[in-house]
């Protein structure tokens, strides 16, 4: 985490956003060797697969399109903080997202960003296995 980051999310958000609250929870969650497979062996890929990776995840939580999610890494303070960039790095091109997307899909690892967040969340004692599942909703019934 670059430290001027830090200082100016934390100074412009006290109390914290969402994303600030879940990287300080969770820490870094996609390493780049966990998405090795998807990438040639010789050189790096230009942008870390675990930012790709972890710039999808907001892209879905938020509902955004990849130009959506592309603007969104270039302007918000609180996406850097958890992406771990520095303040003035220039994002990427919004096609970068769909490529990356491909990569997954073409060597079988669409789950592996749920996997990871799973087992982060397990490692931390924050999901456990079993109970019962709850709904807040009835059952209806016709008639």
């Amino acid at each position: 985490m670059p430290e001027l980051t830090a200082r100016v999310v934390r100074a412009a958000f006290p109390k914290g956003t969402l994303v600030v609250r879940i990287r300080e929870a969770l820490g870094p969650l996609f390493e780049d060797e966990a998405f090795a497979e998807a990438f040639p062996a010789r050189g790096r890929p230009a942008i870390s697969p675990g930012v790709l990776a972890l710039v999808s995840v907001l892209q879905y939580a938020e509902g955004l399109t990849d130009r959506q999610a592309a603007d969104q890494m270039r302007a918000r303070m609180d996406w850097k903080f958890l992406l771990g960039l520095e303040l003035d790095d220039p994002g990427l091109d919004h096609s970068v997202l769909s490529t990356f997307r491909a990569r997954l899909i073409g060597h079988g690892l669409e789950q592996k960003t749920l996997e990871l967040v799973l087992e982060r969340l397990r490692g931390l004692g924050l999901l456990k296995a079993g109970g019962r599942q709850r709904t807040d909703a009835t059952h209806r019934f016709p008639g």
